[in-house]
């Protein structure tokens, strides 16, 4: 007897046989229960999944004879004869091959004829959107109201080529991608069958090289027993299909926990000697740390598809890496991939992009961080002190520092408090915040700095005018000053906000400035804080502020 095809000998003949299209195969077998059956149907999905193979089966149990819970027996004549592909009652056409209008026309003048011996005639129209769009239009007035005897079959991969006029007048099923697991199911019952040994690594590499196509996952295993006879082993598998070996991306995320970058050079050669192509590689990868992120996200690996043994070493990742470092990576992969199909060396490409991958350092997230510190502390150990950056203070002051201390016991924060800062609020107080150290003798003091300070963060916006200004008398948080410019109530307006919350940076309160005349004023000029300056009047001017602003930033001279 001549050799048959694994796809061919093992095509299904029942309902029941057909694996991963439960959704489809219940529908049509309660239709035929409650003989509710449709003028027309559209089978559409991927290749190698059972579009055509359930068609037969659908005309087989319209016509049998003697249907057994709504499967056809295959026994009776008529199912014999539709299995040998005799029977004149089911006509399958091939869409590409006749896809003209003048194939349609004779399709819809022999539909009027009624069957010849079967309850049906049928019609199963393989590739059906290969026919063009006036086929189809002269197609559409048969398809909404065929002879009562008559049902037609539709099956194809690109349902989106199909008018939607035809889509409306059918019953569409759409079939799925068939798992991984349902595959290699079936190819182990089939290798028991066939007497053939082979394990589940073995079956994983045909399943996953098939991507959901049974098929294709049938012919790889004709393929393969060809090339490796009765016995068959994982390694020979992947060099007859030059397949990308997975414990090469074992390796690298070994290297990436281990920092090895000797790694690099050794993957990136063993890519180029087996001539494996370096963009499938790139997804292999990808899909490995996306199984890892599987892993750590889900603490199980039910999400993987993949062998059993490699399994169990992706639940060893599962404590190994962290979410964000993982994402991470994925990111990084993601763009390489994008620019490795532009690349003119993607082999040096490759090398960088591991050598960068490897790289990388591990990540904590601020929580991480804060539960780590508060959990390393020893419950008989003394309060940690943690202190905070000290604030620079403009004046002539020291700067002073806060301590908080935290307890690894108490939940209770204690803080301690000096007269320069409030941990507590969280704001931070400049020198000077006292009110026995706020007076107007010193802002006079402080006055040069804060004149300085604000011209160089302002410029010309506010400078000139902070520099032509004289403060003549304090009253609580208002200074009354004298400004010659003509502008200057215009110009303190546009600036109220900058004003108050440098005042109180540099003097400790948010100091309003209200304007005023020489002649008007009532306060008395400050006196200095030392009693020999007091008795000296020419070192009472070089003490002066205005006086050495004048000497030192615009070039004065003291006049005799």
């Amino acid at each position: 007897m001549a050799f048959i095809v694994t796809a061919r000998k093992w095509r299904p003949q029942r309902f029941d046989e057909v694996v991963g299209q439960e959704h489809i195969t219940a529908t049509l077998k309660n239709a035929l229960r409650n003989n509710r059956i449709a003028h027309a149907y559209l089978f559409t999905g991927p290749r190698g999944v059972g579009k055509t193979t359930s068609a037969r089966i659908m005309a087989k149990a319209l016509n049998c004879l003697n249907p057994i819970d709504a499967e056809p027996c295959n026994e009776c004549e008529m199912c014999r004869s539709i299995q040998s592909s005799q029977s004149m009652d089911i006509i399958e056409i091939d869409g590409a091959s006749n896809r003209g209008i003048d194939e349609i026309r004779t399709l819809r003048d022999s539909v009027k004829y009624a069957p010849t011996k079967g309850k049906y005639k049928i019609y199963i129209i393989d590739e059906v959107h290969m026919l063009t769009k006036e086929s189809f239009n002269a197609f559409l007035k048969t398809l909404e109201e065929p002879p009562a005897h008559t049902v037609f079959i539709f099956a194809t991969t690109d349902v989106h080529k199909v008018p939607l006029t035809i889509i409306s007048r059918c019953q569409r099923f759409d079939f799925r991608r068939i798992q991984l697991d349902t595959i290699k199911l079936l190819l182990g019952k089939i290798a028991e069958t066939e007497n053939v040994r082979i394990d589940d690594k073995t079956l994983t590499i045909i399943a996953k090289k098939a991507d959901g196509a049974l098929r294709d996952a049938e012919s790889f295993f004709d393929q393969i027993v060809s090339f490796c006879g009765n016995n068959i082993d994982a390694e020979t598998v992947s060099q007859m299909l030059n397949l990308i070996d997975d414990e090469i991306y074992f390796k690298i995320s070994d290297s990436v926990l281990n920092k090895d970058f000797k790694a690099v050079f050794e993957i990136s050669g063993a890519i180029y000697n087996n001539g494996w192509n370096f963009i499938d590689f790139m997804d292999g990868l990808i899909e490995h740390f996306r199984n890892i992120l599987t892993v750590v996200l889900n603490k199980n690996a039910n999400l993987i598809e993949t062998a059993d043994v490699y399994k169990l070493r992706y639940m060893n990742y599962s404590e190994s890496f962290s979410e964000g470092d993982i994402l991470r990576l994925l990111g990084f992969l993601n763009k390489t991939q994008q620019e490795l199909r532009y690349s003119q060396n993607q082999k040096l490409k490759i090398e960088i992009a591991l050598s960068h991958l490897i790289g990388l350092e591990k990540s904590s997230t601020i929580t991480t961080l804060i539960n780590e510190i508060q959990n390393s502390g020893d419950s008989t150990a003394a309060p940690a002190v943690v202190k905070e950056r000290p604030q620079i203070n403009y004046a002539d002051n020291e700067p002073s520092i806060s301590r908080t201390q935290t307890s690894a016991n108490s939940p209770e924060k204690k803080t301690v408090v000096t007269n320069k800062f409030n941990v507590s609020s969280g704001q931070s107080i400049p020198p000077g915040v006292n009110d026995i150290q706020f007076s107007f003798n010193s802002v006079i003091q402080k006055w040069a700095g804060f004149v300085e300070s604000v011209n160089s963060e302002m410029g010309l916006m506010f400078g000139p005018f902070i520099k032509s200004v004289k403060p003549l008398e304090l009253n609580g948080t208002q200074l009354k000053i004298y400004c010659s410019d003509e502008h200057g109530k215009d110009i303190v307006n546009r600036h109220q906000d900058y004003i108050a919350k440098k005042t109180f940076e540099y003097f400790g309160k948010k100091i309003s400035f209200v304007f005023g005349d020489l002649q008007n004023t009532s306060s008395k000029e400050p006196q200095p804080p030392n009693k020999e300056a007091a008795g000296n009047g020419k070192k009472s001017q070089e003490n002066d502020p205005y006086v050495s602003a004048i000497i030192n930033e615009l070039g004065g001279e003291e006049i005799k």
